[in-house]
């Protein structure tokens, strides 16, 4: 709950205003407008506070409308009032209302009369309606617990105090725009009465106001315009345009609506439903979270201590995190050592790159951490230059599905044994270890290894590493496309030319776009009791395809063309799979190679082909490239039909067309998109481009893949996070500047066939970023309580070190009110 300080802040200068404006109200509207007194003058007693009952009205539900303006009365008063009346007289006899109107201020300070409301709306014109004693009377209403709805020029109204700018939430912009214009209404919140209903984006006409001060984050935003679909004109808020909002205040319950701007919007259905919402909680006929995305409502706090000097007793190199269904949290190192300590680089040594991948338990029962195992992998090769250092090692971790009786657990990783020290080659492998449950310690002769492949480890990056289950029993196993990105200018990792001892290694048609190989894909296998596994049906390829000759395909690829996927999840409510993998390095678009760097989130729904290195985005092309002369650009690559022509390409020419993806960014901003020419190729110029995303945007980038949350009534603790945030898709990126850290919403309709998503909320004050916050997002999930575990890498790459952090984010905002003992009907619980 917020409180407001009950002393009137406003000015002499404001006092007199009101008294002029009452003056001239009464003598031009008959006295109607003109009810607010003067203000008493300093050496005055301040208003007593009016008695009234706990909470305010009864189960014979009143509603009151006051409709008094400073100013001509607006045009909109009488259609309010008719459609709050109808509303009030229709539906489920249980939700059904008595609405009394007024424009007489007065009422504010008959406590006899103001207790019997349930909740009071305010269809005022604008401008200073009440005098003290009246706006006192108003907050005592809320102090016991009253209701509040405003709707569109309530913002105006009381312009010179405080408490009520903290009553509506926030006061319009002098430069919002006058005329009505159609937009698009995005409406996030799925579960609030006032838009449970709701289309997910609603197309309106209406007047739209700018904010002189944001409130998002001090209050919960139900809906928020989208500016692109209209013209906001000077002092637009930018993509976070709040419409409607709510909260608890001072005792009581505040609902806000910038909509309502027009006669016309009160014989919408849409919007008569909309109201008809916010007056069930307002009223207290129903209950509802008003607190889910105030900021002051979560609290984030390391879990994890400092490691001891030299050592990594804490957190390795921090690099995936997975919760077990009891709440504990085994998180990996992948390699590198504390910070400080020494590496090896020299291939003639039988120790380079040796290095220890760690796997951590943090129990929250005895907030104690245990270091269960460590592997020996090759990846600690420190820093430098991408012919020096390597991004392999403990890469990825899951627990068996049943986790809880087996102790399983699944590692994604590269062992320091086995490596080519000639052909500079590695093994990456998938195996089952067993973990003692009691003791949290990690078999290591319990391997089980599931799945190897070779990677080239002559050139660094981009190793993958995430794992996921679906609903059915099925691991999701994401790889890298381990090519050097050095060689193509920062476009399409095709330059086919640098080789070490005949093995590409800047050619991404050679893994991401190669049927026949399994890196830079999304791999999908069943594994089995004994340590196998098997195809799932449905996968891309099945292996067996005879297609040019036969023998080009891997029956293990689900998804191919993706470049660095590090993490990955699937929502098993809906078994879609969801990844985010790293871009090029280009900082802007070529009109001769293609687009800049983006990276890229996916929703994805069903087997494909991605678009690394052929394609990026919706869509966009890049130029092809092959020897003799790979510095000369070729022709445009194809997305509908691609073609691997690279001459180190050994699976199939002829490649399954390209799905477009739900996000990209650049840094220049989200979804870059440019006109096309008939042959349907971008301009890729940066001063035609739009940017179809205006949320987010990149510069340094690495996009970290986040869950689907789901809120389980069965588990929630006391610090869940809230229903409000279910099936929202968390995407984020390792850096925290002005990259994505959002949660985003879907349209079932269009997820997986590249549309868009509807609307995003940023989490930068929840998950906090900025000095003393979690900088360095490495990955993130919900405990089965429904609290948010964070991996923070740390401020040293292929180290931990003393910000290297396990960090957990919960939920202080408490129950949806009003209490279920306080609703006006307790049939209605």
């Amino acid at each position: 709950m917020q409180s407001a300080p009950h002393h009137r802040s406003r000015s002499r200068r404001g006092a007199a205003a009101v008294l002029v404006a009452g003056t001239m109200a009464a003598s031009l509207l008959g006295g109607n407008a003109a009810s607010a007194r003067p203000y008493p003058e300093p050496e005055s007693t301040a208003p007593t506070t009016l008695s009234l009952p706990s909470p305010p009205g009864g189960k014979n539900v009143k509603v009151l409308v006051f409709h008094a303006s400073a100013t001509e009365e607006s045009p909109t008063v009488d259609a309010g009032i008719e459609a709050i009346e109808a509303i009030g007289l229709s539906g489920p006899a249980a939700q059904r209302f008595k609405t009394v109107a007024t424009d007489d201020a007065g009422v504010f300070t008959n406590a006899k009369r103001l207790g019997t409301f349930n909740a009071v709306v305010f269809l005022t014109g604008g401008g200073d309606v009440l005098d003290p004693e009246q706006e006192a009377g108003l907050e005592s209403y809320l102090e016991a617990g009253g209701g509040f709805l405003g709707i569109h020029d309530a913002a105006r109204t009381e312009p010179y105090s405080d408490w009520f700018t903290g009553l509506i939430g926030a006061r319009p912009a002098a430069t919002s725009p006058a005329g009505v214009q159609r937009a698009t209404v995005e409406v996030p919140d799925r579960v609030n009465p006032a838009t449970r209903n709701l289309p997910v984006e609603w197309k309106r006409p209406d007047k739209w106001l700018n904010w002189s001060s944001n409130p998002t984050g001090k209050v919960h935003t139900v809906a928020r315009v989208r500016e692109s679909s209209y013209q906001p004109g000077a002092g637009a808020n930018g993509a976070d345009h709040p419409v409607s909002w709510c909260r608890d205040y001072d005792g009581g319950r505040s609902f806000y609506t910038g909509m309502g701007g027009t006669a016309e919007s009160f014989a919408e259905t849409d919007f008569r439903d909309h109201l008809r919402g916010a007056l069930q909680w307002t009223t207290r006929l129903s209950r509802a979270d008003c607190k889910a995305t105030i900021d002051a409502n979560y609290s984030a706090v390391k879990v994890t201590q400092p490691n001891q000097p030299g050592q990594q007793d804490q957190i390795g190199e921090p690099h995936g995190l997975v919760v077990a269904p009891d709440g504990r949290v085994l998180y990996i190192g992948r390699g590198g050592g504390a910070n400080g300590a020494p590496v090896v680089t020299d291939w003639n040594s039988p120790d380079m790159g040796k290095g220890l991948g760690q796997i951590h338990v943090y129990d929250p029962a005895t907030k104690k951490v245990t270091l269960a195992g460590a592997l020996t992998v090759f990846g600690n090769k420190g820093g430098g230059d991408e012919l020096t250092k390597v991004e392999e090692g403990l890469l990825g971790i899951e627990l068996d599905p049943a986790f809880e009786t087996n102790g399983w657990v699944y590692l994604h990783y590269t062992p320091h044994s086995g490596l080519d020290r000639d052909k500079h080659v590695a093994q990456r492998r998938v195996s089952r270890f067993t973990l003692d449950l009691a003791s949290n310690t990690l078999d290591p002769a319990s391997e089980k290894v599931l799945l190897t492949w070779p990677v080239q480890v002559h050139s660094c990056c981009h190793a993958g590493g995430g794992m996921a289950w679906d609903s059915k029993g099925n691991l999701y196993i994401a790889t890298g496309d381990n090519n050097s990105s050095g060689f193509s200018g920062g476009y399409s990792g095709n330059n086919p030319e640098p080789a070490f001892k005949g093995l590409s290694f800047a050619d991404a048609r050679r893994t991401a776009g190669n049927t026949n190989n399994l890196n830079g894909k999304i791999l999908r296998i069943h594994p089995e009791p004994d340590g196998t596994y098997t195809l799932p049906a449905g996968n891309l390829f099945t292996g067996q395809e005879q297609d040019e000759g036969g023998d080009k395909t891997r029956g293990e690829i689900y998804v191919m063309g993706v470049r660095n996927p590090a993490r990955i999840s699937v929502d098993k409510k809906t078994d879609i799979l969801y990844a985010g993998w790293v871009g090029p390095d280009a900082g802007s678009p070529s009109t001769t190679w293609g687009p800049a760097k983006y990276d890229t989130f996916a929703a994805i729904t069903k087997a494909g082909n991605h678009g690394w290195p052929f394609c990026m985005g919706n869509k966009q092309p890049y130029r092809d490239r092959n020897l003799p002369d790979p510095g000369k650009p070729l022709g445009w690559y194809d997305c509908d039909a691609p073609k691997n022509e690279s001459p180190n390409n050994d699976g199939l020419v002829n490649l399954p067309p390209i799905t477009g993806n739900t996000i990209w960014y650049s840094p220049q901003g989200g979804a870059p998109d440019f006109p096309r020419d008939a042959n349907g190729i971008p301009s890729y110029k940066n001063e035609e481009a739009r940017y179809l995303l205006p949320w987010l945007k990149g510069g340094g980038q690495a996009t970290m893949d986040g869950p689907v949350y789901r809120y389980d009534a069965a588990t929630a603790g006391a610090e869940a996070w809230p229903r409000y945030w279910d099936g929202k898709w968390f995407v984020g990126d390792f850096y925290d500047a002005d990259n994505p850290r959002h949660a985003v919403l879907t349209d079932p309709k269009t997820v997986g066939k590249g549309g868009l998503p509807v609307t995003a909320e940023s989490l930068k004050k929840i998950i906090p970023v900025g000095q003393g916050g979690i900088r360095n997002l490495m990955d993130w999930k919900f405990a089965p309580d429904g609290s948010l575990y964070v991996l923070d890498y740390g401020r040293g790459f292929f180290t931990s070190d003393s910000q290297s952090s396990l960090w957990r984010v919960t939920y202080k905002g408490g129950e949806a009110t009003p209490a279920a003992t306080d609703l006006a009907r307790k049939a209605e619980q």
